[in-house]
């Protein structure tokens, strides 16, 4: 793995910013289950 767990869930709040500026950034368990998804 070339990023820590935490440098990795620190972009995926950043890019669910980006996406949702007025909204509610997902929780940080969420947006894990995503990365879990996705992998």
């Amino acid at each position: 793995m070339s990023k820590s767990k935490s440098e990795q869930e620190r972009e995926w709040t950043v890019r669910k910013q980006d996406q949702n500026p007025h909204g509610k950034v997902k929780s940080l368990k969420q947006i894990s289950k995503d990365v879990m998804k996705t992998e």
